[in-house]
């Protein structure tokens, strides 16, 4: 996942308000209500610059939102999307509407507002795709189960808002006369049409010939914005809005890269910061707050707040029928209920059509700004997309049952890590009494479109031939389970989203799937030589958040697999060495667990270094330390290629000096990211760089040490509230014999006899 550009052009609501509000402080509202400073700061000679701004930002903005959104999504959007974004539309629409008629005939108001207030009431039924997409994305909960839900129904809104907008044109274009609006109708279909069949496979043509992984050529980027231009020109010479074209030349566009990735990039300062800006701007210098009567504003408010709540009303309705909670479904009606760019360019459109006078546009804009202040708190107030997740019982490797299926979600950036992972899935020994199922989620950060997705691969065990990137991690994750026929089952996802909310993902997708472990990628890479090459911010980030947040146990791999040179395992004899190392706590438990796990593995030589305190008479406190041990070394009982050793030293100076004895002689070193309070960790938390290795994970991962050998740092499952937590150093040991729990039934003595593997104590003497 690299670093992606700074996709301003996503549009974020407190940047849009804001620049509306300097526009309104500019405008004839404020500073502007003096002519003679509103002539001083805007001149009516620089109004058609200003105007034509606003124009090109209008064509490139919903052409670049076009651009991101994904088409298909639009005409196969899921049942329960379709089911809340058609009641949500229609019955709005069906009880919005009347109510304005009853109200222009039953209560006096001006003339002009009671021609307009019909089109204010059927503008309410709109929930355009921009608008909650700008929404969510500034909430960071666009990759949440509702807004899913949200986004999808939005976007087949959107196609039929479109398709009613443009029939709304036509005919008042042609004054109402039937045989010339039909003429203008099919004009548009034609033209839409048009684009779809010629011009997309042009495009499609075009792409095919670009090798993969290079860059489009700028005669590309220069010809695609030109059609911009001249699809702006057809759309007003067929008698609709410039944006049409724009915005149906950008839903063809192949999103993502090559192309829609580059034409994102190029638009990003130019559009984002410039040009779109100067339409919100021009927007609220239209607005005039001294025009509006009171009375006009009332009934406006009331026609608009009405069909919020009949908006809101009617997606809980529905959701009755989806078995959808009526919390939920009261967060998807408000999150429908977005307002933003779109509305704004009915207005306009309305406005310079003389359907909307100065006070009813002022009244509109302030509505859609007033419906986006309410809305935005409450959702936030009503849903936390982290709190969903919450599991119901222990998702360890220590407390799982020892024949029990081990989970284990990977998550991969790119092909680098693929070796290493699989050292470590086929080390985890793979049993039919014992089986693996791998998760694998590739992460992919979004660049060029604008709703994140979540793709499950198709699960077969036969090879997919492609050059993509994706194909090839597949593939050799599909290897890894045919080698493992009977023992490994592989599920592969795709998580494209953004880099601050990819978490989330991660962490749905380890709920959905009841994963056991999540293992995931370190930020720094090293090169062969051995310093730190490429380093990404985004995935640290990343990687706190999952800890903070994961519904089971995770671990951090520290990939120095290309120092080593170290073969495969797969279908080799080649022997892989494991290190623990365990001073104590829950999360050296639980990477005590994972590497006795590994040592049961033929290939897998398995060292157990234990580190105590020199001189320190702590029997008790190292009782439930020993049980763990214990259990770990009688489970390894005449397993040849387990070697247990016992480090005594003073402080953190000597645990260093012993860490680095050992730094050569492992490919893998396991160790846990947070140990319980001991005098062996003394002042070495003070030199710690990355927080998310905890203190000895981070001296392993240090350039310092000169370590060669890869690093996986465990950090033990923790549950919300602190429940069970006092469970966690409480070893599972399920009798063979008997089957039962006895961590539930009480204390458990273990005779430990382990005459044929290796026990080994050190002593460190050199410290006085």
């Amino acid at each position: 996942m690299g670093d992606a550009g700074n996709e301003y052009i996503v549009c974020q609501n407190a940047d849009n308000i804001a620049t509306f509000g300097g526009g309104i402080l500019l405008g004839p509202s404020l500073l502007g209500h003096k002519g003679s400073i509103g002539g001083t700061i805007f001149p009516p000679r620089g109004s058609t610059n200003i105007v034509t701004g606003a124009t090109f930002g209008l064509m490139f903005f919903l052409f670049a939102m076009g651009v991101k959104a994904d088409p298909m999504m639009m005409v196969r959007p899921g049942r329960q999307a379709a089911i809340l974004g058609i009641s949500a539309m229609f019955v709005t629409l069906a009880l919005t509407l009347p109510l304005a008629f009853i109200i222009k005939h039953y209560v006096p108001m001006d003339g002009t507002l009671a021609e307009s207030l019909p089109f204010i009431a059927a503008s309410q039924c709109l929930t355009p795709f921009p608008n909650i997409s700008c929404l969510l994305t500034e909430l960071k909960m666009s990759n949440s189960d509702l807004g899913r839900i949200a986004i999808s129904a939005s976007m087949l809104c959107d196609v039929i808002g479109m398709t009613l907008v443009v029939i709304l044109l036509a005919i008042l274009q042609a004054n109402f006369d039937p045989l010339k609006s039909a003429v203008a109708i099919m004009a548009a279909f034609l033209f839409v049409v048009s684009l779809v069949y010629i011009i997309k496979p042009l495009l499609l043509r075009v792409l095919r010939g670009i090798p993969n992984g290079k860059s489009v050529g700028e005669q590309y980027i220069i010809g695609t914005f030109t059609c911009v231009l001249a699809v702006g020109v057809i759309s007003e010479l067929i008698g609709q809005h410039f944006v049409l074209g724009p915005l149906v030349l950008g839903l063809i566009v192949p999103e993502g890269p090559p192309l829609g990735t580059t034409l994102i990039s190029k638009l990003d300062i130019p559009v984002g910061k410039i040009f779109y800006p100067i339409f919100l701007t021009t927007s609220g210098l239209k607005t005039d707050i001294f025009k509006i009567h009171l009375q006009s504003l009332w009934i406006v408010l009331s026609v608009v707040m009405f069909s919020c709540v009949v908006k809101i009303g009617a997606v809980i309705l529905s959701s009755r029928y989806l078995h959808i909670n009526f919390q939920d479904s009261f967060v998807i009606g408000l999150m429908l209920n977005a307002r933003g760019v779109c509305e704004l360019i009915v207005y306009n459109l309305w406005r310079d059509g003389l359907l909307l006078t100065d006070q009813e546009f002022s009244i509109s804009v302030i509505a859609m700004i007033g419906v986006t202040a309410i809305i935005t708190p409450l959702i936030k107030f009503m849903y936390d997309p982290s709190k969903q997740r919450v599991p119901l019982k222990r998702r360890t490797i220590q407390h799982a049952k020892r024949d029990a299926e081990l989970r284990i979600l990977v998550c991969l950036q790119n092909q680098d890590g693929v070796p290493s992972i699989i050292n470590i899935l086929e080390a985890s020994d793979a049993t039919e009494e014992s089986p693996i199922a791998v998760i694998a989620v590739l992460l992919e950060e979004v660049v060029g479109r604008a709703n994140p997705l979540l793709v499950a691969h198709q699960s077969t065990r036969i090879l997919q031939p492609s050059n993509s990137k994706s194909s090839h991690i597949i593939n050799a994750l599909r290897q890894y389970e045919l080698c493992n026929e009977r023992c490994v089952t592989v599920q592969s996802f795709s998580a494209i989203s953004h880099a601050e909310t990819m978490h989330e993902d991660i962490c749905r997708v380890a709920l959905d799937q009841n994963a056991t472990i999540v293992i995931l990628p370190f930020h720094k890479h090293w090169e062969i030589d051995g310093s730190i090459g490429l380093v990404n911010r985004s995935i640290q980030t990343m990687n706190i958040k999952v800890l903070e947040k994961a519904p089971c146990s995770v671990g951090i791999l520290i990939d120095r697999g290309n120092l080593t040179g170290s073969l495969s395992i797969l279908n080799t004899q080649s022997i892989y060495r494991v290190a623990v190392i365990y001073i104590g706590g829950p999360d050296d438990a639980e990477s005590l667990y994972y590497g006795a796990r590994m040592g049961r593995h033929n290939n897998v030589t398995l060292t157990l270094v234990r580190y105590l305190l020199f001189g320190s008479d702590n029997a008790r406190e190292r009782k439930q330390d020993n049980i763990l041990i214990d259990d770990v070394r009688q489970a390894h009982n005449g397993n040849q290629n387990f070697i247990y050793q016992e480090q005594l030293v003073k402080d953190g100076v000597g645990l260093t000096a012993s860490l680095r004895a050992l730094e050569n002689n492992f490919d893998l070193m396991i160790v846990g990211r947070n140990h319980q309070a001991s005098q062996i960790l003394m002042g070495l938390g003070a030199w710690s760089e990355c927080p998310e290795l905890g203190v000895v994970g981070d001296m392993l991962a240090s350039t310092d040490i000169g370590s060669i050998a890869s690093v996986l740092v465990v950090q033990q499952q923790g549950l919300l509230g602190g429940k069970l937590k006092s469970r966690m150093m409480k070893p599972v040991i399920i009798s063979q014999e008997t089957g039962y729990d006895a961590s539930v039934t009480g204390p458990l003595t273990t005779q430990v006899s382990n005459d044929d593997a290796k026990w080994e104590i050190a002593i460190d003497r050199d410290r006085d």
